[in-house]
């Protein structure tokens, strides 16, 4: 910061140096002023100490603010405002009065923001709900005439507007996922199962089969939130399975003794090229692509979710061999041990 200082200051020091040599000039052309050469070196080199010493002396005094302001933008942790340093000079009282100005006017920005996005997110919550009754209504009609072709063909329609309402709602509970989060031991099976019964519709259309294989096993999770993720694999293994095909779940434990539950589709598969991204947010690749419901929210909501309730996410892929997505829970939940 000196150097940087020291260049601020620089039209001082040439006018400093430009008056010294001025001096020195005056003093050797006039005859009146004879001085000898030691003593005008005496001179000079005193006065250029002064000045040095000066230079120092304003270098700490008008960078204290600085320095202090710096020093609060290295620890983010810190209330900025409440710790503006005093102000030395007139500018340093300017330079607060502009950060707290604009400090104000950014939170009032946020606050405005933060009240739409409630507003949007609430009317969203409110639109779903209402469009479940209806829906409600019509799964009971279904239900009642199950015999009729043509009612489960409107069942399998009526399945893909019920998981992408059901989505929307979890969507909108997203950003609060903390305060609806509730630990239990609970059988994987107990996870799959209702999942692959509200898929079932979808799977008879597609004469698709689900194998369940593995060991039965205990995990410690959110049941409703880890059902919403198991609910996005399925749905994508079953949207990509070809019609015939067969869907594996399996659960078993890594070698580190974390539970794993697999699903595994025979699709045809994500090119190597792809997989880093197929949980990016809007990303349909080039087998998407091919499907024009694929609107690349699936694997980013999973992946998100996952994220906040300590389940890690793996795709393994091969062209036409086939996508495996899985979920690794862990022994410790994150959450838990906050808690505890």
């Amino acid at each position: 910061m000196f150097i940087q200082y020291v260049k601020d200051m620089k039209s001082w020091i040439l006018l400093f140096a430009a008056s010294l040599v001025l001096t020195d000039s005056l003093i050797w052309i006039d005859k009146g002023l004879a001085m000898r050469l030691s003593s005008l070196v005496y001179l000079n080199m005193l006065l250029i100490a002064i000045f040095m010493l000066f230079l120092i002396w304003r270098y700490k005094k008008e960078t204290h603010f600085m320095r202090e302001l710096l020093r609060i933008s290295e620890d983010p942790s810190r209330d900025w405002q409440e710790g503006l340093p005093e102000p030395l000079f007139t500018r340093d009282q300017t330079t607060n009065d502009l950060l707290r100005q604009v400090a104000n006017d950014h939170l009032k920005k946020l606050s405005e923001m933060k009240a739409v996005n409630l507003m949007e997110s609430d009317y969203t919550a409110a639109w779903v709900h209402e469009v479940k009754a209806p829906l409600t209504s019509m799964k009971m009609t279904i239900d009642a005439n199950r015999q009729d072709t043509a009612i489960r063909k409107i069942e399998s329609d009526w399945l893909r507007v019920h998981l992408l309402i059901d989505r929307q709602l979890y969507i909108s509970r997203l950003p609060s996922l903390g305060t609806d989060y509730v630990l239990e031991k609970i059988k994987v099976h107990q996870l799959i199962t209702p999942e692959i019964r509200e898929l079932r519709s979808w799977c008879i259309e597609k004469n698709i089969a689900v194998d369940i294989q593995g060991e039965e096993m205990e995990v410690l999770t959110d049941s409703k939130w880890c059902r919403f993720i198991i609910r996005q694999l399925l749905t994508n293994a079953v949207k990509y399975s070809p019609d015939g095909g067969t869907i594996c779940i399996a659960a078993h434990r890594s070698p580190g003794g974390h539970p794993v539950l697999s699903i595994k589709d025979e699709g045809l598969g994500i090119p190597a090229h792809d997989l880093p991204r197929v949980f990016d947010k809007g990303f349909t690749g080039g087998t998407g692509r091919l499907h024009n419901a694929a609107t690349g929210l699936g694997l980013y909501l999973a992946q998100q979710v996952s994220e906040k309730i300590g389940i890690s996410l793996l795709a393994h892929s091969e062209i036409n061999k086939g996508t495996t997505m899985n979920m690794t829970f862990s022994t410790e939940n994150e959450f838990d041990a906050t808690r505890t």
